[in-house]
């Protein structure tokens, strides 16, 4: 069996991490040890500790990260690299590298750098709930929102491009039409409403995170 360890950004991404990941990777020979949640504090020194930290501590386990692009609250390496227009998945590939080599260089020679798996949400959490408009809104509780929901998925190729900047991030879409929002409760139920085959059939670069986490416990039989 194989050791993870994930360092979430808060309490709605760990809680998805239980409910919906845990299984699916157990199922695949993926033991997840308990999750750091970073409380929403998403500081790129206290993240790089945070990691650093476990993949001294579990010196055989793998260490992968889960937080938003939105959720960061200061300067990774390499983000002066970062256009503002950049696609998704270009900001999303400059930042994990760098975090990603950062960490190497950190852990030293010896490092099995295949360890650290960095992942950062494209471009928030609310982001991967739009797989599914009319089940993000039933997971509201809320089916009028269905509609609106419906029309904001439609002008962007992927739930992971839904952007422009912090503004009209998807968080930020989902309040201007129910400002009672809460993300822990209400996204977690539109989370598991939803579920984790939609989300990953619409969302690319997310399913490829999970693959690849897959793929740790080693061949199936």
């Amino acid at each position: 069996m194989t050791m993870l360890c994930i360092v979430a950004e808060g309490q709605t991404e760990e809680t998805f991490i239980e409910e919906l990941l845990r299984p699916l990777l157990a199922d695949n020979g993926v033991v997840l040890l308990p999750s750091i949640q970073m409380s929403g504090n998403v500081r790129y020194e206290r993240l790089k500790s945070l990691v650093v930290k476990r993949l001294k501590e579990q010196s055989t386990a793998f260490c992968t990260t889960f937080i938003d692009y939105y959720g960061r609250r200061n300067m990774f390496p390499d983000e002066e690299r970062v256009g503002e227009f950049d696609p998704a998945v270009r900001k999303k590939t400059i930042l994990e590298s760098a975090f990603y080599a950062d960490v190497e260089q950190e852990m030293g020679r010896r490092f099995d750098a295949r360890r650290f798996i960095p992942y950062i949400q494209m471009y928030e959490f609310e982001g991967l709930l739009f797989s599914d408009p009319d089940g993000f809104a039933r997971g509201l509780y809320k089916p009028e929102l269905a509609a609106p929901f419906r029309g904001i998925r439609a002008q962007f190729p992927t739930p992971e491009d839904i952007n422009n900047d912090k503004a009209t991030a998807p968080s930020k879409r989902v309040l201007a039409h129910f400002p009672g929002y809460d993300k822990v409760a209400g996204g977690t139920l539109a989370a598991l409403t939803i579920g984790l085959e939609q989300i990953r059939a619409n969302c690319p670069l997310f399913d490829g995170w999970v693959k690849t986490l897959m793929q740790l416990g080693g061949p199936r039989a």
